[in-house]
């Protein structure tokens, strides 16, 4: 495909702002963040020593996940991490049967597999570096 570096930075391009922007925000507010998500998952089955670690996890992980997606750093791979992260806050929302926010994730996930379906039919690792 002749534009295939275009045509996928801006395929990837709402994805990777919008997880940039999440974890991004969150950063300068991180103990704050981190709390509210421990007080929101209070209901769940999952134990508050593990949401407290990934709270302080999470906002980096989505940070480095998107800027790695804008930037075009090992697509295939960056787009497989941005969908486990998307189930295991899949997992999460579903233990307290938030289901909105479901909704939103499956929304990302969905557009994932849709930019990894592209990635994959149009380009060769090999012959299609990004960086």
């Amino acid at each position: 495909m002749k534009d295939f570096k275009t045509i996928f930075f801006f395929l990837r391009l709402p994805i990777a702002i919008s997880l940039a922007g999440h974890g991004l925000v969150r950063l300068p507010k991180l103990q704050t963040f981190t709390e509210g998500m421990v007080k929101s998952m209070e209901k769940s089955a999952i134990p508050e020593a593990l949401i407290t670690p990934f709270g302080y996890v999470l906002p980096f992980l989505e940070a480095i996940i998107g800027i790695s997606l804008l930037i075009g750093f090992k697509p295939k791979l960056t787009i497989y991490s941005a969908i486990a992260l998307m189930s295991i806050l899949i997992l999460g929302s579903s233990s307290i049967e938030n289901w909105s926010a479901i909704e939103a994730q499956l929304l990302h996930c969905l557009y994932l597999f849709a930019l990894l379906w592209f990635y994959l039919k149009y380009s060769s690792e090999e012959n299609q570096p990004l960086i």
